[in-house]
């Protein structure tokens, strides 16, 4: 929704500028420059509706707001097995966070794996503007004019629809195919546009008078927009996707201003540096974007976790872990010692108190019946071992919405809770509270 909301601040920028261009007097500039106090004026205001994140008000001993965020958000009862289990990955956090009050900025960089990932971060923001998208949304008059697009407002104009159109996208490849696959497969998109967008350009293209070739032209038209395409539904808004899920929650402002920082950097290196480039080698600059998303793809292949269904506190666990990269997506986290017998305690408690009296296990069975894993896409009975990876079988998913404090929201399965993150507990057929029974199911399979 960041990026969304950016593209549609950039669409409606350009439609402003196109609409007010012939105006007299300084009212061209003024209109436009004066309309932007509307959105700063309703970002002021609406932000005072906003709630905190369930983190934030716990470690400020909000509790009760904290479940209340919770029960909003996920959209079950406060004492849902789900919510009270992420109050106690919470607050176990914001303890070890407690014990660490003492320690410097600096010593962030101590953490477990925490070098790891701020490169990966880094590198990741840094290689969105080293795609080459701003090479085109700040110089693409000269490629426009050669289609026969004299006007530039019309030619930001066009690249700025694409550019918000295709951000939907976007938002249903994160859900549907997860981080990895999107970005990856992005950068390869990326990466054959921009060979043919350079290869016409500097082959094809009279660049003394592009309109004496309108054939390559068109094609450095459609080939950008093409690019545009897969950069705004891929790397355009899944990359700060990403970034807010890469780091523990104690040092994830510090942590995700510097990737943010290199960001801003290679913008304004690129936008500086760009007219000069292109005076001495034209379009061959492109090349250089070109092995630049080469780079991507092999950096998103064996650098980036898997973050779908995975809460912070997960995510944490995965990279503590050592989890390969290209595992992560199946990877199922052992669930801690003790946990199954807790859960499957706080699973009967929470029936009778919804049925008034004690609930025998065959009625718990009946109550539960077969449930789908939503990650795993199996039944209770047949999770595999913890620490083993499954393949993601996407026609089983069940599907589940993005925030940015939790990579997807569990379902809300009636007498169950939500497995997507680990074998957790739960009575399935024939079992009982013990999980070693459970588990030497899963061994066997359905």
């Amino acid at each position: 929704m960041y990026q969304l909301f950016i593209t549609l601040g950039i669409f409606t920028a350009n439609c402003i500028n196109y609409g007010t261009e012939d105006r007299a007097g300084t009212d061209s500039w003024r209109i436009p420059l004066g309309i932007t106090l509307i959105w700063g004026a309703i970002l002021g205001i609406g932000i005072l509706f906003f709630p905190e994140s369930p983190r934030y008000d716990y470690r400020w001993g909000r509790e009760r707001r904290a479940a209340q965020t919770l029960r909003a958000f996920y959209g079950v009862p406060e004492n849902h097995v789900v919510i009270q289990r992420e109050l106690e990955e919470i607050h176990e956090k914001v303890e070890e966070d407690k014990s660490l009050q003492d320690e410097k900025w600096y010593e962030m960089f101590s953490y477990p794996t925490m070098k790891q990932r701020l490169f990966v971060g880094t590198a990741l923001q840094g290689l969105q503007q080293l795609s080459g998208a701003n090479y085109y949304f700040y110089y693409a008059t000269t490629v426009f004019k050669g289609a026969g697009i004299e006007n530039d407002y019309v030619t930001q104009m066009i690249l700025g629809g694409v550019n918000f159109g295709t951000t939907f996208l976007g938002l249903y490849f994160i859900e549907r195919f997860g981080r990895r696959p999107s970005l990856f497969y992005g950068a390869i998109w990326m990466f054959v546009c921009f060979m043919v967008y350079s290869s016409v350009g500097h082959f094809a293209l009279n660049r003394d008078d592009p309109t004496k070739t309108p054939a390559a032209g068109k094609a450095l038209v459609i080939f950008s927009c093409l690019f545009i395409l897969g950069y705004a539904s891929t790397w355009g808004p899944i990359i700060w996707a990403v970034i807010a899920e890469l780091y523990p929650s104690r040092y994830r402002a510090r942590a995700m201003a510097i990737p943010t920082a290199f960001n801003w950097m290679w913008n304004f290196l690129i936008s500086f540096f760009t007219p000069f480039i292109v005076s001495a080698i034209d379009f061959r600059y492109g090349y250089v974007f070109t092995g630049c998303l080469g780079l991507s793809a092999f950096l998103i292949y064996f650098g980036v976790m898997e973050t779908k269904g995975r809460t912070l506190e997960e995510i944490d666990t995965l990279y503590k872990l050592g989890v390969k990269p290209w595992k992560s997506a199946g990877y199922v986290i052992p669930a801690p010692e003790g946990e199954a017998e807790e859960e499957f305690g706080r699973y009967q408690e929470q029936q009778e108190q919804q049925s008034g009296g004690p609930v025998s296990p065959s009625e718990n069975q009946a109550h539960i019946g077969p449930r789908l894993t939503p990650q795993l896409g199996v039944t209770d009975s047949s999770r595999p071992p913890p620490g083993h990876t499954q393949p993601d079988n996407s026609q089983f998913n069940v599907p589940s919405q993005q925030s940015s404090s939790a990579a997807s929201r569990p379902q809300d399965i009636p007498g169950g809770q939500d497995y997507s993150h680990g074998p957790g507990p739960g009575p399935g057929p024939g079992s009982g509270p013990s999980g070693q029974h459970m588990q030497e199911q899963s061994v066997s399979g359905q």
